[in-house]
């Protein structure tokens, strides 16, 4: 965040990731060092479609769904000002994951991610999530930049 401004709102990450509803978990980015290191936000609320089945009336947000929040500040990390628009970040390995409490309606993900190794269309992060200064997921994300056809 320069100044209080939002540095990618949502307008800007739907160019940036191929996602769209439901898929889309990232609502905005709020500081980016291309290639090095991202903080995303992901507003949790009662409306997401995955709280009308999982766990109804204790709604939990799926620890998948975390994650793959996590994967799109990372994708959205390595693609923003670069020469890969036409490449699709996909996971190809999760690594020393731990989810360390619940995610409820009403909490705000703070997603911070930081690219540890970057080779053509390889790469690592780590990557962990926050409610406030609580840390709630911590993972080491392999993934692979693939042609999107």
């Amino acid at each position: 965040m320069k100044g209080g401004k939002i540095l990618l709102d949502s307008k800007e990450i739907l160019k940036i990731l191929p996602h769209r509803y439901p898929f889309l978990l990232v609502d905005r980015i709020t500081e980016i060092e291309p290639q090095k290191r991202a903080i995303g936000i992901k507003n949790v609320t009662v409306n997401e479609p995955f709280f009308q089945g999982h766990f109804p009336g204790t709604p939990i947000m799926p620890g998948v769904l975390i994650l793959e929040a996590m994967a799109q500040v990372c994708a959205i990390t390595i693609k923003y000002q670069s020469d890969l628009d036409d490449k699709l970040g996909v996971f190809t390995g999760i690594d020393n994951c731990k989810i360390r409490k619940m995610v409820v309606p009403g909490d705000t993900l703070r997603i911070e991610a930081e690219i540890t190794r970057l080779r053509k269309s390889i790469g690592k992060a780590r990557v962990c999530t926050y409610v406030g200064k609580e840390l709630v997921c911590e993972a080491d994300l392999s993934f692979a930049m693939v042609d999107s056809e």
